[in-house]
């Protein structure tokens, strides 16, 4: 079956002979060009003077004086128009996004040659669309129930903040025109406009052959109409409808099972097929994956669609770098978060980039560009094999002239916003920037997205994830301008973007004879994927007989069972070393470890692997809540004590009416553990608002503290932040004790001393059934490792003094309830002496610890699965 350029060809030739000199062949892109030269250069056989290819947009550009203008300049002039016209002080960072869409709005009403003055009036004053005679009578329906919506009566707050925006539109409109105007530039609206209106313009060549236009916008039809008129147009249209005898519609969980198709459905046939073979991608992010999926008995491939340099290694460098500048600077720290720092060391260009990449903070976009810029140029001019393939090199041009671009808009004091903003500018260039692929257009498999399929046809169609979303694409109806208008003045509306892709998709198969179709069929966020609306078509019409398939993942999921670790004599030696009296000894927090998961317990302990900090440098996270509420009581208690040897309930109600010495502590409690300030004399540096509310809540927490020992009084304190350490045959253990105080018991009037540990979670405590319990691995889900280290604590304080010792965790959200008591419980009753318990406890202790250190037995993973889902070594020990 003869295409549609190959007819194009031949009815060029019985017109124009070989001498195709004086004509100018017109598409709506230059892909096709290259196509219809060769059935031209074929169907002759013999030398041809060929004809000038140009696309729409050359054409009208070529024939206008003015230049379509940077979209960034565009919309920073558009910004500045806007100021003065509206007299808002709406600056540059907010305007942009919207600024976006004004000139969308203002670049589709040119193109349809839309009265401006019209579609644009202020909506208070409707005489000025009393005359209304050039407009259909379903126009004027529409535009009458529009401005029926703003009656005086029913005008709301959104419709008045709208309307005043309206009302400086067309001022706006005609302004920004002029100005640009002034400077010879102008949108691409603009630029069309001024063309199809200008009747002095003379054409340079006889004939100009229009071939593949559908849909024509005005501007379009006007300037087709007038060349027309003076005898120089040709139109070629592709009106065939030939069905495709059969369809193959298959359906795949992930876009990547359907670029791994790809190796199948390359049969010989299709590959020896050659140019007439189609990849057609409806998404074309999935580019990449479908380049690595191609089999390698296809030795001739041709990429029409260029490939995206956001998905090159110096974008997301470039990313990262910008990140790290906008998001990853501590001011707890006053440097860059560690996380930034090392997620570009790892980076494959790391080693090629300047060393002091993180040395400096910059909060002006003109520092940044050059920085970045300095960078890029690095890393470029590096000579490292690292830099070893075209597509490197070429993405890092483009990148270099990406940032140059902006960086003259800065230097010429055109564009002027704040970091965050040029982030979100030099992301959207790079989505937009795509870097062209170099080969020979006419031979091998093609690979294209689905504007590149225009004018051209195909043997074998494989149309790749074929979804609502991505068939048709990027089709909303966002507007400044309401649908009602825009229909009303023939401006675009979502029916005609939807259309566009229609005709797009069923002129694509229409000459095929083997067409398959793969769309994504997985559920997301409760909403399953849906199939184009194009191919739902297809299945009404009943004349197109379609075979449906399903692709399946073939792989099974691989269970990697955490290894047993035996305690070689290395791993022996280690273990002794690492807990020896000079190292430390062992800690209560070690022996915790042990009992909730032993792997986890040989990689933290004995091999010494530092579990990884993701926390935001600038977040308060659950421990450092903790530590500095810790800190807070600390140093409240050490300045009652220097007064008060028994802490009294006036000593308390004095200082909870002292506001500000609360807040001062709290404030010193921040400064040393979030800032690491031990200067008393140095102010607590500003804090974001997460830190001032969780400064609040510390607050709060630290006077419910002290109303909860206001039921204690009188007490002494013992010691606070005490180091208390023990020797268990020859192992040597050692902590801190958070408070350790004395006091009454209020239901015996016996004196007792408290091991006090202060817990800031919100879950409380529940008792322990015996004490066997507090070595159990099963009970480390109810907190028993909090038991084991109070317990500990205790025992170490009981057997140096005769006084009843108890241990106690006092829950700070828990302590303004009634009746609260810190004190622990074995079963029912409360451990008011330690003493009681120890004997048992110490046994199953060094029992513990005799198992630890024992060589016969290894290190065995947890049974329980839902630690692994938190544990930072999961991957060591199940990989």
């Amino acid at each position: 079956m003869k295409s549609f350029l190959e007819h194009v060809a031949e009815d060029l030739l019985s017109r124009y002979g070989t001498n195709l000199s004086r004509v100018a062949v017109v598409f709506p892109n230059k892909r096709a060009s290259l196509f219809l030269n060769e059935h031209l250069a074929r169907l002759a056989g013999k030398p041809i003077w060929s004809p000038a290819y140009i696309t729409i947009s050359d054409l009208f550009r070529s024939h206008s004086q003015l230049q379509v203008a940077d979209p960034i300049l565009l919309i920073c002039e558009l910004h500045r128009v806007f100021l003065a016209c509206t007299g808002t002080d709406e600056p540059l960072d907010h305007f942009y996004g919207w600024g976006q869409l004004l000139l969308a709005d203002f670049d589709d009403l040119d193109k349809n040659m839309a009265p401006a003055d019209k579609v644009l009036a202020n909506l208070r004053d409707i005489h000025e669309l009393d005359d209304t005679s050039y407009l259909t009578p379903e126009q004027r329906e529409m535009i009458k129930r529009f401005f029926s919506n703003f009656s005086d009566e029913h005008n709301t707050e959104l419709k008045e903040r709208f309307l005043r925006l309206w009302s400086h539109l067309a001022e706006i409109y005609h302004t920004f025109n002029q100005k640009l105007a002034e400077k010879q530039l102008a949108y691409e609206g603009a630029l069309y406009r001024q063309v199809a209106t200008d009747e002095t313009i003379e054409f340079e060549y006889d004939t100009y052959v229009f071939i593949g236009f559908n849909l024509l916008q005005q501007v379009e039809q006007t300037l087709f109409s007038r060349l027309e008129k003076q005898g120089k147009a040709l139109f070629y249209q592709d009106t065939d409808e030939i069905p495709p005898r059969h369809l193959h519609f298959i359906s795949a969980p992930t876009e990547n099972i359907q670029a791994r198709y790809i190796g199948d459905w390359l049969n010989n046939e299709r590959i020896q097929g050659g140019r007439h073979t189609a990849i057609v991608l409806c998404n074309e992010g999935l580019l990449q994956t479908v380049i690595h999926c191609l089999p390698e008995q296809v030795d001739k491939v041709n990429i029409t669609t260029g490939y995206p340099l956001g998905q090159t290694s110096i974008a997301s460098l470039i990313n990262t770098l910008l990140n790290m500048q906008v998001h990853g600077y501590s001011l707890r720290k006053q440097q860059f978060a560690r996380r930034w720092v090392e997620s570009i060391k790892r980076h494959p260009y790391a080693s090629i980039m300047p060393d002091d990449f993180a040395s400096q903070r910059y909060q002006d976009i003109q520092s940044m560009l050059h920085w970045l810029i300095h960078i890029t140029q690095t890393i470029a001019t590096s000579k490292s094999p690292i830099i070893d393939s075209p597509l490197d090199t070429e993405s890092l041009f483009r990148m270099y002239t990406l940032l140059n671009r902006l960086s003259g808009l800065v230097d010429s004091g055109v564009l002027c916003v704040n970091v965050v903003t040029l982030q979100h500018l030099i992301g959207q260039l790079i989505t937009s920037t795509s870097i062209p692929f170099h080969g020979e257009p006419a031979e091998g498999i093609q690979v294209m997205g689905v504007l590149e399929t225009r004018n051209l046809d195909f043997d074998h169609v494989l149309l790749l994830s074929c979804n609502e979303g991505n068939m048709p694409r990027g089709v909303n109806d966002t507007s400044f301008i309401p649908y009602a208008l825009r229909k009303a003045y023939g401006l675009t509306t979502v029916d005609y973007k939807v259309s566009i892709y229609e005709h797009y998709f069923h002129r694509l198969l229409q000459r095929a004879s083997d067409v398959t179709i793969l769309y994504n069929n997985a559920t997301s966020d409760g909403q399953a994927a849906e199939m184009s609306r194009f191919m739902l078509q297809l299945m009404v019409d009943n004349k197109i007989p379609i075979t449906f398939q399903t692709l399946k993942a073939g792989q099974m999921p691989q269970l990697h069972a955490p290894k047993v670790i035996v305690k070689t004599p290395e791993v022996m030696t280690q273990l002794q070393k690492r807990f020896s009296k000079d190292a430390g000894g062992i800690s209560p927090t070690a022996i915790n470890t042990y009992l909730r998961c032993q792997l986890r317990f040989f990689y933290r302990f004995v091999c010494e692997l530092k579990e990884p900090d993701n926390t935001d440098d600038d977040l308060i996270d659950n421990r450092l809540f903790g530590n500095i509420f810790h800190k807070a009581a600390q140093l409240v208690y050490q300045y009652l004590s220097q007064t008060h040897n028994t802490i009294t309930t006036m000593a308390l109600d004095d200082l909870l009416k002292d506001a500000v010495t609360i807040v001062h502590m709290v404030d010193e409690g921040i400064k040393q553990e979030f800032f690491h300030i031990d200067d008393a004399s140095r102010p607590l540096p500003p804090l974001d608002g997460l830190q001032l509310i969780n400064r609040e809540v510390i607050i709060k927490y630290l006077r419910q503290l002290l109303e909860c020992d206001r039921g204690l009084t009188p007490f002494r304190i013992l010691g606070l932040e005490k180091w208390v350490n023990i020797t268990l045959g020859d192992k040597y253990i050692a902590g801190i004790i958070d408070r350790l105080d004395s006091i009454t018991d209020p239901e015996t009037g016996l004196e007792r001393i408290r091991v006090v540990d202060y817990k800031t979670g919100s879950r409380n405590v529940k008792a322990m059934p015996h004490v066997a319990a507090i070595f159990s691995q099963e009970a480390i889900k109810e907190h028993s490792d909090y038991f084991l280290q109070t317990f500990l604590y205790a025992h170490i304080v009981r057997s140096n003094t005769p006084e009843m010792v108890s241990p106690c965790l006092l829950f700070i959200q828990h302590a303004g309830g009634d009746g609260y008591d810190p004190t622990l419980k074995i079963g029912k009753e409360k451990v008011t002496d330690i003493a009681t318990y120890s004997e048992e406890f110490i046994e199953l202790l060094n029992q513990l610890l005799a198992d630890i250190f024992n060589a016969q037995i290894a290190f065995v993973p947890t049974d329980d699965q839902h630690r692994c889902e938190t544990c930072p070594y999961a991957s060591l020990c199940r990989g």
